[in-house]
Protein backbone atom coordinates (compact mmCIF):
# COMPACT_ATOMS: atom_id res chain seq x y z
CA UNK A 1 0.00 0.00 0.00
CA UNK A 2 1.37 3.29 -1.19
CA UNK A 3 0.51 5.91 1.46
CA UNK A 4 1.57 9.14 -1.13
CA UNK A 5 -0.93 7.77 -3.58
CA UNK A 6 -3.76 7.06 -0.97
CA UNK A 7 -3.01 10.95 0.97
CA UNK A 8 -3.13 11.93 -3.08
CA UNK A 9 -6.94 10.93 -3.42
CA UNK A 10 -7.87 11.69 0.12
CA UNK A 11 -7.05 15.48 -0.48
CA UNK A 12 -8.80 15.35 -4.11
CA UNK A 13 -12.12 14.54 -2.56
CA UNK A 14 -11.80 16.60 0.79
CA UNK A 15 -11.51 19.60 -2.44
CA UNK A 16 -14.56 18.56 -4.06
CA UNK A 17 -16.63 18.20 -0.96
CA UNK A 18 -15.45 21.57 0.07
CA UNK A 19 -16.25 23.23 -3.40
CA UNK A 20 -19.57 22.12 -3.10
CA UNK A 21 -21.17 25.12 -1.11
CA UNK A 22 -24.23 23.71 -0.91
CA UNK A 23 -23.75 19.75 -0.02
CA UNK A 24 -20.99 21.48 2.68
CA UNK A 25 -23.79 23.48 4.42
CA UNK A 26 -26.70 20.84 4.19
CA UNK A 27 -24.17 18.86 6.28
CA UNK A 28 -24.28 21.11 9.02
CA UNK A 29 -27.49 22.60 8.52
CA UNK A 30 -29.16 19.33 8.37
CA UNK A 31 -28.89 17.95 12.14
CA UNK A 32 -28.78 21.20 13.61
CA UNK A 33 -32.35 21.64 12.34
CA UNK A 34 -33.33 18.46 13.53
CA UNK A 35 -31.92 18.82 16.89
CA UNK A 36 -33.63 22.67 17.75
CA UNK A 37 -36.80 20.94 16.79
CA UNK A 38 -36.55 17.95 18.21
CA UNK A 39 -35.40 20.18 21.24
CA UNK A 40 -38.24 22.68 21.23
CA UNK A 41 -40.50 20.03 20.89
CA UNK A 42 -39.53 17.66 23.85
CA UNK A 43 -37.38 19.66 25.60
CA UNK A 44 -39.79 20.07 28.48
CA UNK A 45 -42.55 16.97 27.54
CA UNK A 46 -42.18 13.22 28.31
CA UNK A 47 -43.69 10.81 26.24
CA UNK A 48 -47.24 10.02 26.72
CA UNK A 49 -46.62 6.54 26.76
CA UNK A 50 -45.92 4.65 30.49
CA UNK A 51 -43.80 1.42 30.60
CA UNK A 52 -44.58 -0.81 33.35
CA UNK A 53 -42.27 -3.11 34.56
CA UNK A 54 -42.73 -6.68 35.98
CA UNK A 55 -40.89 -9.42 37.74
CA UNK A 56 -41.97 -12.71 38.82
CA UNK A 57 -40.15 -15.92 39.16
CA UNK A 58 -42.84 -18.08 38.12
CA UNK A 59 -45.19 -16.01 35.44
CA UNK A 60 -43.44 -15.01 32.32
CA UNK A 61 -46.10 -12.99 30.95
CA UNK A 62 -49.13 -10.96 32.54
CA UNK A 63 -52.39 -11.68 31.43
CA UNK A 64 -56.07 -11.37 32.78
CA UNK A 65 -57.03 -14.36 34.68
CA UNK A 66 -53.28 -15.37 36.08
CA UNK A 67 -52.27 -15.13 39.91
CA UNK A 68 -51.52 -11.73 40.32
CA UNK A 69 -51.55 -9.15 42.76
CA UNK A 70 -51.17 -6.21 40.68
CA UNK A 71 -55.22 -4.72 39.96
CA UNK A 72 -56.82 -5.52 37.07
CA UNK A 73 -57.78 -1.69 36.62
CA UNK A 74 -54.36 -1.10 36.32
CA UNK A 75 -53.45 -4.30 33.92
CA UNK A 76 -56.43 -2.80 31.94
CA UNK A 77 -55.07 0.93 31.90
CA UNK A 78 -54.91 3.16 29.05
CA UNK A 79 -51.30 4.21 27.77
CA UNK A 80 -49.62 1.48 29.83
CA UNK A 81 -47.30 -0.78 28.63
CA UNK A 82 -45.96 -4.07 30.55
CA UNK A 83 -42.42 -5.51 30.40
CA UNK A 84 -41.68 -8.29 32.65
CA UNK A 85 -38.21 -8.81 33.50
CA UNK A 86 -36.02 -12.11 35.04
CA UNK A 87 -35.30 -10.94 38.27
CA UNK A 88 -35.53 -7.33 40.59
CA UNK A 89 -32.40 -6.51 39.63
CA UNK A 90 -32.45 -6.27 36.11
CA UNK A 91 -35.65 -4.15 36.47
CA UNK A 92 -34.00 -1.59 39.14
CA UNK A 93 -31.66 -1.26 36.56
CA UNK A 94 -33.62 -0.49 33.38
CA UNK A 95 -35.62 1.56 36.10
CA UNK A 96 -32.90 4.05 37.10
CA UNK A 97 -31.90 4.53 33.18
CA UNK A 98 -35.01 5.69 32.91
CA UNK A 99 -36.18 2.74 30.35
CA UNK A 100 -39.03 1.90 32.19
CA UNK A 101 -41.29 3.92 34.49
CA UNK A 102 -42.06 1.74 37.54
CA UNK A 103 -41.42 -1.13 38.72
CA UNK A 104 -43.73 -3.88 40.27
CA UNK A 105 -43.57 -7.23 41.99
CA UNK A 106 -46.42 -8.76 40.39
CA UNK A 107 -46.41 -11.42 43.44
CA UNK A 108 -46.31 -8.91 46.24
CA UNK A 109 -49.27 -9.04 48.68
CA UNK A 110 -48.34 -5.58 50.14
CA UNK A 111 -48.46 -4.27 45.98
CA UNK A 112 -44.51 -3.45 46.46
CA UNK A 113 -43.44 -0.81 43.62
CA UNK A 114 -40.20 0.91 42.92
CA UNK A 115 -40.03 4.29 41.47
CA UNK A 116 -37.34 6.56 40.51
CA UNK A 117 -37.53 10.09 41.92
CA UNK A 118 -36.23 12.12 39.31
CA UNK A 119 -38.59 10.17 36.86
CA UNK A 120 -41.58 12.66 36.11
CA UNK A 121 -43.24 9.72 34.31
CA UNK A 122 -42.52 7.69 37.50
CA UNK A 123 -44.45 10.21 39.22
CA UNK A 124 -47.60 9.86 37.08
CA UNK A 125 -47.22 6.38 36.47
CA UNK A 126 -47.03 5.96 40.85
CA UNK A 127 -50.53 8.07 41.01
CA UNK A 128 -52.11 5.60 38.27
CA UNK A 129 -50.83 2.86 40.34
CA UNK A 130 -51.91 4.09 43.60
CA UNK A 131 -55.45 5.46 42.14
CA UNK A 132 -56.54 1.51 40.55
CA UNK A 133 -55.60 0.45 44.07
CA UNK A 134 -57.97 2.56 46.00
CA UNK A 135 -60.94 1.91 43.50
CA UNK A 136 -60.29 -2.48 44.55
CA UNK A 137 -60.39 -0.54 47.96
CA UNK A 138 -56.73 -2.24 48.28
CA UNK A 139 -54.02 -1.69 51.36
CA UNK A 140 -51.87 0.81 50.60
CA UNK A 141 -48.75 0.11 48.50
CA UNK A 142 -45.45 -0.34 49.72
CA UNK A 143 -43.54 2.35 47.86
CA UNK A 144 -39.50 2.02 47.61
CA UNK A 145 -37.16 4.32 46.04
CA UNK A 146 -34.24 3.85 43.05
CA UNK A 147 -32.00 6.97 42.76
CA UNK A 148 -30.58 7.83 39.12
CA UNK A 149 -29.63 10.71 37.18
CA UNK A 150 -32.19 12.68 35.45
CA UNK A 151 -31.59 12.44 31.70
CA UNK A 152 -33.46 14.73 29.53
CA UNK A 153 -35.35 13.29 26.29
CA UNK A 154 -33.28 15.85 24.69
CA UNK A 155 -30.01 14.41 25.69
CA UNK A 156 -31.03 10.70 25.53
CA UNK A 157 -31.85 11.98 21.25
CA UNK A 158 -28.57 13.81 20.38
CA UNK A 159 -26.52 10.93 20.55
CA UNK A 160 -29.27 8.94 17.94
CA UNK A 161 -29.25 11.98 15.61
CA UNK A 162 -25.87 12.56 15.46
CA UNK A 163 -25.24 8.67 14.42
CA UNK A 164 -27.90 8.87 12.12
CA UNK A 165 -26.52 11.92 10.02
CA UNK A 166 -23.20 9.95 10.21
CA UNK A 167 -25.00 7.23 8.68
CA UNK A 168 -26.44 8.79 5.70
CA UNK A 169 -23.59 10.96 5.35
CA UNK A 170 -21.18 7.51 5.63
CA UNK A 171 -23.45 5.61 2.75
CA UNK A 172 -24.85 8.31 0.47
CA UNK A 173 -21.24 10.13 0.64
CA UNK A 174 -19.25 6.91 -0.23
CA UNK A 175 -21.47 4.16 -1.56
CA UNK A 176 -23.31 7.08 -4.14
CA UNK A 177 -20.60 8.81 -5.40
CA UNK A 178 -18.28 5.79 -5.95
CA UNK A 179 -20.92 4.46 -8.22
CA UNK A 180 -21.74 8.12 -10.05
CA UNK A 181 -17.84 8.04 -10.53
CA UNK A 182 -17.73 4.56 -11.83
CA UNK A 183 -20.87 6.00 -14.41
CA UNK A 184 -19.07 9.06 -15.98
CA UNK A 185 -15.79 6.90 -16.57
CA UNK A 186 -13.67 8.58 -13.37
CA UNK A 187 -12.46 5.27 -12.38
CA UNK A 188 -11.67 3.84 -15.67
CA UNK A 189 -8.98 6.35 -15.94
CA UNK A 190 -7.90 5.94 -12.11
CA UNK A 191 -7.62 2.18 -13.64
CA UNK A 192 -4.41 3.31 -15.78
CA UNK A 193 -2.77 4.74 -12.30
CA UNK A 194 -0.46 2.67 -10.17
CA UNK A 195 -3.52 2.97 -7.70
CA UNK A 196 -4.52 -0.06 -6.02
CA UNK A 197 -8.51 -0.56 -5.66
CA UNK A 198 -7.47 -0.70 -1.48
CA UNK A 199 -5.86 2.46 -1.54
CA UNK A 200 -8.64 3.94 -3.60
CA UNK A 201 -11.28 2.78 -1.10
CA UNK A 202 -9.22 3.29 2.05
CA UNK A 203 -8.69 6.96 0.59
CA UNK A 204 -12.15 7.72 0.18
CA UNK A 205 -13.13 5.42 3.70
CA UNK A 206 -10.41 8.05 5.55
CA UNK A 207 -11.41 11.53 3.45
CA UNK A 208 -15.59 10.55 4.19
CA UNK A 209 -14.62 10.26 8.15
CA UNK A 210 -12.52 13.25 8.38
CA UNK A 211 -15.68 15.49 6.76
CA UNK A 212 -17.96 13.55 9.08
CA UNK A 213 -16.09 13.99 12.38
CA UNK A 214 -15.40 17.81 11.70
CA UNK A 215 -19.08 17.90 10.99
CA UNK A 216 -20.33 16.07 13.73
CA UNK A 217 -17.67 19.08 16.35
CA UNK A 218 -19.36 21.98 14.96
CA UNK A 219 -22.71 21.07 15.41
CA UNK A 220 -21.69 19.43 18.91
CA UNK A 221 -20.26 22.74 19.67
CA UNK A 222 -23.33 24.91 18.43
CA UNK A 223 -26.01 22.96 19.70
CA UNK A 224 -24.08 22.75 22.87
CA UNK A 225 -24.36 26.05 23.37
CA UNK A 226 -28.28 25.87 23.41
CA UNK A 227 -29.15 22.78 25.01
CA UNK A 228 -26.19 22.30 27.64
CA UNK A 229 -26.20 18.59 26.95
CA UNK A 230 -24.79 16.36 30.24
CA UNK A 231 -22.06 14.52 29.30
CA UNK A 232 -21.07 12.07 32.23
CA UNK A 233 -18.19 9.95 30.89
CA UNK A 234 -14.92 11.42 28.64
CA UNK A 235 -15.06 13.74 25.71
CA UNK A 236 -11.99 11.38 23.90
CA UNK A 237 -13.94 7.99 24.74
CA UNK A 238 -17.10 9.50 23.28
CA UNK A 239 -14.50 10.97 20.19
CA UNK A 240 -13.19 7.61 19.96
CA UNK A 241 -16.43 5.50 19.55
CA UNK A 242 -17.90 7.97 17.00
CA UNK A 243 -14.43 7.77 15.03
CA UNK A 244 -15.20 4.03 15.16
CA UNK A 245 -18.67 3.95 14.03
CA UNK A 246 -18.05 6.27 11.04
CA UNK A 247 -15.87 4.44 10.10
CA UNK A 248 -17.97 1.46 10.03
CA UNK A 249 -20.21 2.66 8.76
CA UNK A 250 -18.05 4.27 5.78
CA UNK A 251 -16.80 0.51 4.74
CA UNK A 252 -20.62 -0.31 4.42
CA UNK A 253 -20.63 1.83 1.91
CA UNK A 254 -17.42 0.54 -0.01
CA UNK A 255 -19.08 -2.86 -0.02
CA UNK A 256 -22.30 -1.04 -1.55
CA UNK A 257 -19.96 0.99 -4.37
CA UNK A 258 -17.59 -1.80 -5.07
CA UNK A 259 -19.63 -2.73 -8.11
CA UNK A 260 -22.38 -1.76 -10.38
CA UNK A 261 -23.06 1.95 -12.59
CA UNK A 262 -26.40 2.43 -12.13
CA UNK A 263 -27.11 5.67 -9.43
CA UNK A 264 -30.89 4.41 -9.36
CA UNK A 265 -30.63 1.11 -8.47
CA UNK A 266 -27.62 1.82 -5.97
CA UNK A 267 -29.96 4.60 -4.32
CA UNK A 268 -32.52 1.65 -3.96
CA UNK A 269 -30.43 -0.17 -2.10
CA UNK A 270 -28.74 2.63 0.08
CA UNK A 271 -33.03 3.32 1.19
CA UNK A 272 -33.17 -0.53 2.10
CA UNK A 273 -30.48 -0.41 4.49
CA UNK A 274 -30.01 2.86 5.82
CA UNK A 275 -34.44 3.26 7.21
CA UNK A 276 -34.42 0.19 8.56
CA UNK A 277 -31.06 0.92 10.45
CA UNK A 278 -32.54 4.13 11.51
CA UNK A 279 -35.22 2.53 13.16
CA UNK A 280 -34.17 -0.23 14.18
CA UNK A 281 -30.98 1.01 15.91
CA UNK A 282 -32.61 3.18 18.71
CA UNK A 283 -32.61 7.01 16.96
CA UNK A 284 -35.88 8.02 17.81
CA UNK A 285 -37.01 5.39 20.65
CA UNK A 286 -36.09 2.89 22.67
CA UNK A 287 -36.75 -0.94 21.72
CA UNK A 288 -37.33 -1.56 25.42
CA UNK A 289 -40.26 -4.05 25.67
CA UNK A 290 -40.04 -4.84 21.64
CA UNK A 291 -39.92 -8.41 20.48
CA UNK A 292 -36.81 -10.80 20.57
CA UNK A 293 -36.83 -10.83 17.25
CA UNK A 294 -36.36 -7.40 16.33
CA UNK A 295 -34.09 -6.74 19.09
CA UNK A 296 -31.85 -9.38 17.50
CA UNK A 297 -31.98 -7.90 13.55
CA UNK A 298 -31.00 -4.64 15.53
CA UNK A 299 -28.04 -6.01 16.93
CA UNK A 300 -26.36 -6.74 13.16
CA UNK A 301 -26.68 -2.86 12.42
CA UNK A 302 -23.23 -0.85 13.39
CA UNK A 303 -25.06 1.92 14.35
CA UNK A 304 -26.97 0.19 17.03
CA UNK A 305 -22.95 -0.73 18.52
CA UNK A 306 -22.28 3.20 17.93
CA UNK A 307 -25.47 4.89 19.80
CA UNK A 308 -25.24 2.13 22.32
CA UNK A 309 -21.50 2.95 23.24
CA UNK A 310 -22.04 6.78 22.63
CA UNK A 311 -25.30 6.47 25.43
CA UNK A 312 -23.17 5.01 27.96
CA UNK A 313 -20.60 7.15 28.06
CA UNK A 314 -23.02 10.56 28.20
CA UNK A 315 -25.71 9.47 29.89
CA UNK A 316 -24.20 6.91 32.42
CA UNK A 317 -20.24 7.68 32.57
CA UNK A 318 -19.00 4.26 30.92
CA UNK A 319 -15.11 4.18 30.79
CA UNK A 320 -13.41 2.64 27.52
CA UNK A 321 -13.43 -0.91 29.13
CA UNK A 322 -17.31 -0.54 29.42
CA UNK A 323 -17.98 -0.09 25.62
CA UNK A 324 -14.97 -2.65 24.59
CA UNK A 325 -17.60 -4.96 23.25
CA UNK A 326 -19.04 -2.11 21.14
CA UNK A 327 -16.04 -0.69 20.10
CA UNK A 328 -14.79 -4.60 19.28
CA UNK A 329 -18.11 -5.16 17.06
CA UNK A 330 -17.38 -1.59 15.32
CA UNK A 331 -13.73 -2.38 14.56
CA UNK A 332 -14.30 -6.19 13.24
CA UNK A 333 -17.29 -4.61 11.28
CA UNK A 334 -14.80 -2.04 9.42
CA UNK A 335 -11.94 -4.58 8.61
CA UNK A 336 -14.80 -7.09 7.02
CA UNK A 337 -16.60 -4.77 4.98
CA UNK A 338 -13.09 -3.16 4.04
CA UNK A 339 -11.80 -6.33 2.99
CA UNK A 340 -14.53 -7.46 1.07
CA UNK A 341 -14.94 -4.26 -1.05
CA UNK A 342 -11.79 -4.56 -1.81
CA UNK A 343 -12.08 -8.03 -3.18
CA UNK A 344 -15.10 -6.84 -5.22
CA UNK A 345 -14.11 -3.46 -6.54
CA UNK A 346 -14.73 -2.86 -10.15
CA UNK A 347 -13.01 0.53 -11.73
CA UNK A 348 -15.52 0.04 -14.93
CA UNK A 349 -18.40 -2.73 -13.97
Amino acid sequence: MNFKRMWAMFTARNHEFFRDKAAFGWNFAFPFLIIVGFGLIFGAKEHQQFKIGLFSGETKTLEAGTESTVPLAFQQGKYLQFINFPNQTEGEQKLQHHKIDLLLDSRSPEHRYWINDSSPNGYIAEQIFLASLMKTSEKAADKQLVKGVQIRYIDWLFPGILGMNMMFSALWGVGYVVVRYRKNGALKRLKATPLTPLEYLSAQMLSRIFLIMFTLIVVWIGSDMIFHFQVHGSYATLALIFFLGGLSLCSMGLVLAARGTSEEFTSGILNFISWPMMFLSEVWFSLEGSPAWIQAIAKLFPLTHLLTGARKIMNDGATLVDVRIECLVLVLTTLISLTIAARLFSWNE
